[in-house]
């Protein structure tokens, strides 16, 4: 049985990560091993993330007054969060991901700024393209105008310089 000062350390704990995530995602870990556990929070590390096994009620007891408070009703059997700390999509994404490769568990829900994601919804956030794709494709789109510009005027000069060696080759002979 876990004591008092164990599980106000685990609330605590839970607070903290709360409190500096943008998102939680609520997955369920059944069937897991522990060296499955282990490479999903790796992963999740990796992006800049955590997953954390709890108990529901401390989870309920830690959530309160944050913006994950609304994952109170899906906190139900075992389940795990996965917090994203610095991309809202990157989480769902390692789990997605996950998910398809060891055929276990599921996404439950999401927190996303204060509101309830379903499932599908969380799904949904894992096909989203990361905030590096997004200022990749933003870039492109900046750059494409100038690549036009540039391509229209090395066309030209590329058609003057032709023209010219044309005439060239014309008079020497």
């Amino acid at each position: 049985m876990a004591t008092r000062a164990f599980k106000e350390n685990k609330i605590e704990m839970l607070k903290e990560k709360a409190s500096k995530a943008k998102v939680a995602v609520v997955t369920e870990y059944r069937g897991y091993s522990v060296e499955e556990i282990t490479k999903l929070r790796r992963a999740l590390q990796k992006e800049h993330g955590d997953y954390t096994v709890t108990k529901n009620t401390l989870a309920k007891i830690a959530f309160k007054d944050t913006d994950f408070a609304v994952l109170e009703s899906v906190l139900t059997g075992p389940t795990a969060v996965a917090f994203g700390y610095e991309d809202e999509v990157s989480p769902a994404k390692v789990l997605s991901k996950f998910i398809k490769e060891t055929k276990k568990g599921e996404i439950i829900a999401a927190a996303l700024d204060g509101k309830l994601l379903s499932a599908d919804e969380a799904k949904k956030l894992a096909e989203l393209p990361s905030r590096e794709e997004l200022y990749a494709k933003m870039l492109g789109c900046i750059n494409s105008p100038a690549s036009g510009i540039v391509g229209g005027i090395n066309g030209v000069m590329s058609a003057l310089v032709r023209a010219i060696d044309a005439v060239a080759k014309q008079k020497q002979a």
